[in-house]
């Protein structure tokens, strides 16, 4: 989940604002529908878990809701499936960013961003800094309900971090990979860093992979109108071609537009080095993709569409895009 970058405070402090609408749709109370079409729903950040056990597709993302369908065509939901304390960190009512349902030596884990719009935890050039964070939730089943696990926290308190998704490295030990949001350090980062065995809990301090600044797709101007590359790291995901190849997508902006590149691993290992594509691998205006293979073995990214509606939100639809992964490097198709 992101917000656009523009040349100024006042700009930066009115796509905050403009967020708003989205993610309080997104979150607000729902009547439960069936036999929805995927783009009849209204959803950043879309991640579908292809469950084998119940032979049923879960889809969530930002908002933190739970959709569910047989077919991929025709979804039933929302379903509410967050359980979070309200004494802790997160509050009483957190914002759900960039949800993601993994499977799990036999549970299934939620990796989320949480906000607590009530506690800032920096002011960077005039902008307040609400306390977000990366976080894993865990139920027995994949309709939930999530619940809170051993640890209180998994990053620092005093970095906003968004956007977590989970990797196995070739060392065997489980990590989560996520964003160190721009707001802060004016240059997004992607780090790691390492789970407990059973994901209750981090090891250790976050690992620089690669920084937003490292890109050569993604543009912004300065505010002498010079071109360089985006603030924003949004959204990584991590895969294996059929080759091997370890590669991640993730998302930025080429000026106005919302947009997905990917990088390869030269070490086949999160500690890269990365290697970054020279341009998007997506349409302008869709982004913060994954990739997941149906019951039949066809192999799919989904990812949401953006546009800002005529009041000014972002209005975001799931899509899904068919991806050949059979050489070292993910070739995806416009056809859906």
């Amino acid at each position: 989940m992101s917000t656009k970058i523009g040349n100024s405070t006042q700009v930066l402090i009115l796509f905050s604002f403009l967020l708003l609408p989205v993610v309080s749709f997104a979150q607000g109370n729902l009547k439960m529908q069936t036999d929805i079409p995927i783009d009849s729903i209204r959803l950043s950040d879309p991640f579908i878990l292809a469950d084998k056990n119940t032979e049923t597709y879960y889809m969530t993302g930002t908002g933190g809701k739970l959709w569910k369908s047989k077919d991929l065509k025709l979804w039933e939901g929302p379903f509410t499936v967050v359980e979070t304390d309200p004494d802790s960190w997160m509050g009483k009512n957190p914002m759900i960013w960039a949800a993601e349902i993994h499977q799990f030596k036999g549970k299934y884990y939620y990796f989320a961003t949480f906000t607590n719009r009530d506690v800032i935890i920096d002011t960077v050039k005039g902008n307040k800094i609400e306390r977000r964070a990366s976080h894993i939730l865990v139920s027995d089943s994949p309709e939930g309900p999530y619940k809170p696990m051993e640890d209180k926290t998994y990053l620092p308190a005093d970095k906003p971090t968004l956007d977590g998704t989970f990797w196995i490295d070739k060392d065997n030990k489980p990590y989560m990979v996520y964003c160190y949001e721009w707001l802060q350090n004016w240059d997004g980062t992607i780090e790691k860093i390492q789970l407990k065995p059973d994901l209750s809990g981090s090891i250790g301090e976050g690992e620089l992979l690669f920084k937003a600044s490292d890109s050569p797709w993604s543009k912004e101007r300065t505010e002498d109108g010079k071109i360089k590359p985006n603030k924003v790291t949004d959204g990584p995901f991590l895969f294996e071609t059929q080759t091997g190849k370890l590669g991640m997508i993730w998302t930025s902006w080429v000026f106005g537009d919302y947009v997905q590149g990917v990088a390869y691993s030269e070490s086949g290992t999160l500690d890269g080095p990365w290697i970054q594509e020279k341009d998007p691998i997506t349409p302008p205006n869709f982004g913060h993709g994954m990739m997941f293979k149906t019951f039949e073995g066809k192999l799919l990214m989904a990812l949401h569409s953006h546009r800002v509606g005529a009041r000014g939100n972002y209005i975001r639809i799931p899509a899904l895009l068919e991806v050949d992964d059979s050489k070292n490097k993910i070739i995806v198709s416009s056809k859906k």
